[in-house]
């Protein structure tokens, strides 16, 4: 058995060093979107240039359930210091690319150390606070993720326009050795030193099949079709290994995944229903700003805050969940904020063309809401069910199946708004067709620029609008596919750990 050694004035300073360590991985999602233009006119390879944000998303999911298994073995401190030591070497290394290949290998990297951080800081949260107090530290947590939303992008293009775009990386840094400091500082463990038989099999398994299958979504529908022979190779190769890597872990001593997991009924239905809110995530997080700007005509910064409103309430809910779940239980408050999801998704597609752009920022906030009250509930109430040992990789897999679900997500939606505006494209009256961008790539830049007339520009306006709202169809199928996998989990799952807590 181990455990944190920590006094509770000295808990404030590791919150400090969690939410900079958060902020890192937060950041580094958002902050390069704003300088494509001037990366790629410094490195080139304008058609790579998707793989940057590709490849970490890719290495940051396959690692989490790793690290959230080398944490139970080796204690929360050595693993997250580690993990942030990869992530700085990525960063600087990135910062000193000379070509788009170095970058996205370096921003591979990022991602290892991403994993890390994304698995960890969750843990120690729940090592550190009681049950009271985690929904509060969960608001806080994802507050980060809030003000990263905002803050990365302007920042990233505040840096590309007045300074360099390789100040994105450099100015993690700074922030990433203030986390270590503070973690080394007060962060205490004792932890038992035990002979472990790590599953290095087993690990390479659920890293190689797991990261095969999240490249053939994020390749799919854009380097190759979905119905083609590479995509049919991908999955076909992602099954097998998936095979493999069940087999593998059902053999070891160790499992990194292991299959009680997926056999607990509660947490199989936690883990289940946050693949779920990650796919959902994915549908106005990809869209909104696009949707924002072309159909209301809003400006990038104006856009993003319409998306940031979901970033608000997020957080607050999350701060407020604690209250809930004391009262009514971890499932009925993940069930009120499933509930919550699926009717501000059914709530947009209720909305007529030439809405106030309020209505759509009220509809985010209760999505946000909803996101809060089912992640926050989800987590802690999982943590609940397992001791320190098995902590970690609890977290993990509840973190690693909404990274999946995210993947899933960009998959999907983006399959069904470019198929909307293909359709819209080709279905196009003849006296228009002759004005209309010939590929859904050159939408935006049509719509955007000088050269196209009123009603071609009100049609192109009217599809982003469709496909928009086809993508919320798919949105809302999956917040009830969500809503039913939490109807799976037990009703009192947790609730003597909550009664002996409250």
């Amino acid at each position: 058995m181990s455990d944190a050694n920590v006094t509770t004035d000295r808990r404030p300073w590791i919150l400090a060093a969690l939410m900079l360590s958060m902020m890192l991985a937060a950041m580094d999602t958002t902050i390069v979107s704003t300088a494509i233009p001037q990366v790629v006119g410094d490195l080139g390879g304008f058609a790579l240039f998707t793989w940057v944000f590709s490849i970490y998303l890719l290495t940051q999911t396959v690692t989490i359930p790793i690290y959230g298994k080398l944490a139970d073995i080796y204690g929360r401190k050595p693993i997250l210091i580690v993990g942030s030591l990869i992530f700085l070497a990525g960063s600087a290394a990135s910062a000193a690319a000379p070509d788009m290949l170095a970058l996205i290998v370096f921003r591979g990297i990022q991602g290892l150390g991403a994993g890390s951080i994304m698995a960890i800081v969750n843990t120690l949260a729940g090592d550190l606070y009681n049950l009271r107090e985690r929904a509060r530290i969960q608001g806080f947590l994802s507050s980060v993720w809030g003000i990263s939303a905002i803050v990365g992008p302007t920042l990233g293009g505040a840096f590309a326009e007045y300074v360099s775009w390789r100040w994105i990386f450099l100015i993690n840094l700074p922030i990433g050795v203030g986390a270590i400091a503070l973690l080394s500082l007060y962060l205490h463990e004792s932890v038992e030193r035990e002979r472990h038989d790590i599953d290095y099999a087993g690990s390479m398994a659920v890293l190689v099949a797991v990261g095969t299958l999240i490249f053939g979504l994020l390749q799919g529908g854009t380097a190759w079709p979905w119905l083609s022979w590479p995509s049919l190779v991908v999955f076909a190769a992602s099954a097998i290994l998936l095979a493999i890597a069940v087999w593998t872990q059902r053999r070891a001593a160790e499992p990194i995944m292991p299959g009680w997991l997926w056999r607990h009924r509660a947490l199989a239905g936690v883990n289940l229903s946050m693949v779920g809110m990650g796919f959902v995530v994915m549908g106005p997080n990809a869209y909104l700003p696009t949707y924002a700007q072309s159909v209301f005509g809003l400006g990038a910064v104006t856009a993003g805050l319409v998306l940031a409103s979901m970033s608000i309430s997020w957080p607050t809910a999350s701060a407020l969940a604690g209250r809930a779940y004391l009262r009514i239980g971890f499932r009925d408050t993940a069930l009120i904020g499933s509930v919550l999801i699926t009717l501000a998704g059914g709530a947009f597609l209720a909305l007529p063309y030439g809405v106030p752009v309020w209505a759509v920022v009220i509809d985010q906030v209760a999505l946000g809401a909803g996101f809060g009250l089912l992640s926050t509930s989800t987590l802690v109430g999982a943590q609940t069910l397992v001791n320190w040992r098995e902590r970690g990789v609890v977290t993990g897999a509840n973190m690693f199946s909404r990274f999946l679900g995210q993947s899933f997500g960009v998959a999907v939606f983006g399959a069904i708004f470019n198929a909307t505006l293909t359709a819209r494209l080709d279905a196009a009256p003849a006296d228009l067709a002759a004005h209309l961008p010939d590929n859904v790539d050159a939408v935006m830049t049509a719509l955007h620029g000088t050269h196209i007339g009123g009603a071609a520009a009100s049609y192109l306006r009217h599809a982003i609008f469709a496909a928009t709202h086809h993508l919320y169809i798919g949105l809302v199928i999956v917040a009830v596919a969500t809503l039913l996998a939490v109807l799976c989990i037990p009703r009192g799952f947790g609730a003597t750990t909550a009664a002996r807590s409250g």
